[in-house]
């Protein structure tokens, strides 16, 4: 709750500066009003709407058997209710985890990923997933996305702002000129991008550990990780980058400038600390 509470105030005081340097003090009044709706709206609506964004399609037991047994299995040993399935239309190999607590969760994975791995190696990707909804940041995950996004679309207002000579607004109010438009079109999604870089991290790790432990067989993700690292790099996902720290691997690897402000920590480290994990259990 402490995690959800800093971030929600983070990205809102973000979105608040961000008001008032674009219409002064009647934009940042405009701007809590909209953060407000924003985080009101991601709390009951935002798992909803990314797996929409991927149109992800949720699957039953007789649609997709290996699959929901898998979940199944994995949730029942967890001892955490069992999330919904979903299954996204892409062939880059990748899955994330949503939802505002365990007990409204959804696990989604793509096809590429179910052609690519073994049921092994799926397993341990999916029990990564639940150790996220294990470790409830399935939530500070999904809202940081839904904001994130919103960041975005105001630094892309900020920016045909500037195009068009910038916002009229009362001397005494204050604002932006064009060029801090473009500055803030610039400077502010970058700033919501290290928040959610630094949130994002820590929890990968945690949630590797966790899921580890889950399935028992910290090997089995390891060699998963492997094989989404390689193919991240050949097919990369046509994703967001206000979402992609949900998915258990960065789904714009293969574009160079996401890499230098990754929300993911590296593979090879990820990888090592499940080899210990192997080891320590041998």
């Amino acid at each position: 709750m402490l995690r959800t509470t800093l971030l929600l105030g983070a990205l809102t005081g973000l979105l608040m500066a961000f008001g008032n340097a674009v219409g002064g003090s009647h934009g940042m009044t405009m701007a809590l009003i909209f953060a407000v709706i924003m985080n009101v709206g991601a709390y009951w609506f935002s798992d909803k709407m990314v797996l929409a964004a991927y149109g992800a399609r949720q699957v039953t037991e007789a649609e997709a058997p290996q699959l929901y047994r898998i979940v199944h299995n994995l949730a029942l040993g967890a001892g955490i209710p069992m999330p919904k399935v979903y299954i996204i239309p892409s062939d880059s190999p990748n899955a994330f985890a949503t939802g505002r607590n365990p007990n409204h969760a959804a696990v989604a994975a793509t096809e590429g990923l179910l052609r690519m791995m073994d049921e092994r190696e799926i397993a341990g990707v999916l029990a990564h997933e639940l150790g996220h909804v294990k470790n409830r940041d399935i939530l500070i995950s999904t809202i940081a996305a839904t904001i994130a996004g919103a960041v975005g679309f105001l630094a892309h207002m900020a920016q045909w702002g500037a195009m068009f000579g910038g916002f009229r607004r009362d001397d005494d109010e204050g604002g932006a000129s064009g060029i801090e438009l473009i500055l803030l079109a610039i400077l502010t999604p970058l700033m919501a991008g290290i928040i959610q870089m630094a949130i994002s991290r820590t929890r990968e790790y945690a949630a590797d550990e966790t899921g580890a432990r889950m399935c028992g067989d910290p090997m089995a993700l390891a060699s998963a990780l492997r094989k989404l690292g390689m193919a991240s790099q050949r097919l990369p996902m046509d994703a967001s980058p206000a979402t992609a720290h949900m998915f258990i691997v960065n789904p714009l690897a293969g574009v160079n400038f996401a890499n230098w402000f990754s929300t993911h920590p590296p593979l090879e480290e990820r990888i090592a600390r499940l080899e210990a994990m192997a080891g320590h259990r041998a």
